[in-house]
């Protein structure tokens, strides 16, 4: 017998108002048994998911994450972080940097407490049976709480629960590693990796990347090495991939910059360069990613030589380079001050369909244009950037207009095209307004 397609809406709508009813009680501090109890069949493994993955999305942010873009751009950058010195800060009233910055204790305790009074809630209460996926969200809310002590006792319950399915597994496991590794706990991820054997685990070639991208990402690139000597051992268990040379060539050359030695970032991108011919010589064949983030680096430490070979080597290899692999060149010649060379790289891309050229590709011809005076030109990139879908950056429309003004030629900017570039910026700045209450409070202070 199947289920018609209304009584399945209908559940679905039953089984979010539970979960809205939950989330208020845990927010109001309230007991669970305050609200009528559901049925048994409500209580599935997505319900209880929900609940759980909305805790630290309501409890743990600090008011200035909201409407926080999910991108590794534009953030400072991931250093280890020291939890007792966190607390420290804390009690003196000090400012604490970093994923704890600016949380409200109260709710974070408040948020585990509730989670796990949750947890083991509905399991003696309605005899739910926990399987990997609820075991793990309960245990990423307590590494999002930075609760390292409450995280290993529950992977000890959990672990040696029941024999015949074991709620602790290889990929759980690398899961909560990678989350140790995203709030800079990155000792604690290396222990977590050590100790799968513990929890009757065996580690596997992804554990092994996500250990390496998370000493990459706060500078252990010693350990990170070790680790990828270890798995190059001949007869090792877990031999490396073409994903475990990207991981270490990537942030060889994405956290160079972040060193203020020019000779630090030399022998990084040196070290990139190394792994690339080595994953090559092992018989690795490097994709689209591996190449774009070596060209990257290559054109942002000034080795355009190294770069454009590079680029030469993608093509006799069959890999088809991409957008971002275009920008890095448009990005380094309008930095030179070579913008004819930029915009031949950007009708290249466009002639052989290697993709789609957006703002990130046009914003540095037009500045550079700009400022070397070629005003009509710039307006052409304007206009075409227009034409083809995009609207430009505030700051970009901003300057061309008041080059224009400067020298009097606003008669280059038609009426219409402005009027269809404003309306686009403020829908933007709309959109931001409205997950950035604060944002609007501060505007009505300024304006009274």
């Amino acid at each position: 017998m199947f289920i018609s397609a209304p009584l399945v809406r209908s559940f679905s709508a039953q089984a979010n108002h539970l979960t809205g009813q939950v989330l208020a009680a845990i927010i109001q501090n309230k007991p669970f048994n305050t609200f009528p109890p559901p049925h048994q069949r409500l209580w599935t493994s997505e319900t209880v998911i929900q609940i759980l993955r909305s805790i630290p999305l309501h409890l743990f942010q600090s008011p200035r994450s909201i409407g926080r873009q999910n991108t590794f751009r534009h953030r400072s950058p991931l250093r280890q972080r020291n939890l007792r010195l966190e607390t420290v800060k804390y009690q003196k009233g000090s400012l604490i940097l970093g994923p704890a910055a600016h949380r409200d204790p109260k709710l974070l305790n408040l948020g585990l407490e509730k989670a796990l009074e949750f947890y083991y809630w509905v399991e003696t209460h309605f005899g739910f049976q926990h399987n990997e996926q609820t075991c793990k969200e309960m245990a990423l809310v307590l590494v999002k709480g930075n609760r390292i002590n409450l995280f290993w006792d529950f992977l000890k319950n959990m672990s040696g629960r029941n024999r015949n399915c074991n709620l602790v597994t290889t990929a759980s496991m690398t899961c909560l590693i990678k989350a140790l590794g995203e709030e800079g706990l990155v000792n604690e991820a290396v222990s977590a990796f050590y100790r799968m054997k513990q929890f009757h685990c065996k580690p596997d070639v992804c554990a092994y990347n996500v250990v390496i991208y998370a000493l990459c990402r706060v500078g252990f690139f010693k350990k990170a090495r070790f680790m990828l000597n270890q798995m190059e051992i001949p007869g090792f268990r877990c031999p490396p991939d073409v994903f475990t040379y990207t991981i270490m060539i990537s942030s060889y050359c994405r956290y160079a910059m972040e060193t203020g030695s020019r000779k630090a970032i030399r022998r990084r991108v040196w070290e990139a360069n190394h792994l690339f011919r080595l994953m090559i010589f092992k018989g690795f064949v490097p994709d689209v990613v591996t190449y774009n983030c070596l060209i990257n680096g290559c054109c942002k430490t000034n080795r355009i030589g190294r770069a454009l070979e590079l680029f030469d080597d993608m093509s006799k290899r069959g890999c088809v380079p991409n957008r971002i692999t275009y920008n890095s060149f448009i990005r380094y010649y309008s930095a030179v001050n070579e913008v004819d060379r930029a915009i031949v790289m950007l009708r290249m891309m466009q002639e052989k369909g290697h993709g789609v050229p957006t703002s990130s590709s046009y914003t540095p011809i037009i500045h550079t244009l700009c400022e070397v005076g070629r005003l009509e030109e710039a307006v052409g990139f304007l206009v075409e950037l227009t034409e083809g879908g995009s609207i430009p950056r505030e700051y970009t429309y901003r300057l061309v207009c008041n080059v224009l003004e400067s020298v009097g030629k606003m008669d280059l900017l038609h009426e219409k095209m402005c009027r269809h570039v404003e309306s686009g910026i403020e829908n933007r700045i709309r959109r931001v307004m409205k997950v950035k209450p604060t944002m609007r409070l501060k505007e009505n202070v300024e304006n009274e």
